[in-house]
């Protein structure tokens, strides 16, 4: 049996602020010389195609702090709480958001949903893309990037029911 430490991941959700944490996670994994697997299942399977298209939304998470990435640092610096009934009602909102977020890590020196996917396949992290979410939700293979296996729920619990750490994100 290997003294190496495993991770094991279920990546569920494909919005920009959940597309970040699973990316993360293994590849410090992988810095810190564990084993990582990434399960991507239902709305986390666009995680893998060639274009990322995740949006963020402040609907239904009403903790989520709006800080803007211009003006003064007073400006900045303000934590601007949005309430659901206006993030959902105003048309574009989740648009704005998206961009709000995305100008916000950059300027924060914060690496893209796609740089680190790129870090996790160069580093040894394996992605697992769940043939059966592919299936029900038409996807195909030409879709994704490369180096993604494919496989079912028994192909990533095989794996999982070694690991040292197991998520679901």
């Amino acid at each position: 049996m290997s003294d190496t430490k495993k991770l094991a991941i279920i990546a569920s959700k494909g919005t920009l602020d959940w597309a970040y944490p699973p990316f993360i996670l293994a590849s410090s994994a992988a810095a810190m010389d564990m084993e990582a697997v990434v399960f991507f299942t239902f709305y986390g399977l666009p995680l893998l195609k060639k274009e990322i298209d995740a949006k963020v939304t402040p609907v239904g998470n009403p903790a989520m702090p709006m800080h803007m990435p211009f003006g003064s640092k007073e400006f900045q610096s303000i934590n601007w709480p949005i309430p659901n009934f206006i993030s959902g009602n105003i048309p574009g909102f989740d648009t704005m958001a998206t961009m709000l977020m995305k100008e916000t890590f950059k300027k924060k020196g914060v690496a893209t949903v796609e740089q680190l996917r790129e870090i996790c396949l160069e580093s040894g992290v394996r992605f697992i893309a769940c043939q059966m979410t592919m299936e029900v939700f038409g996807f195909d293979k030409s879709e994704f990037i490369e180096g993604v296996d494919y496989g079912g729920a028994a192909s990533f619990l095989e794996y999982a029911a070694e690991a040292n750490i197991s998520l679901f994100i």
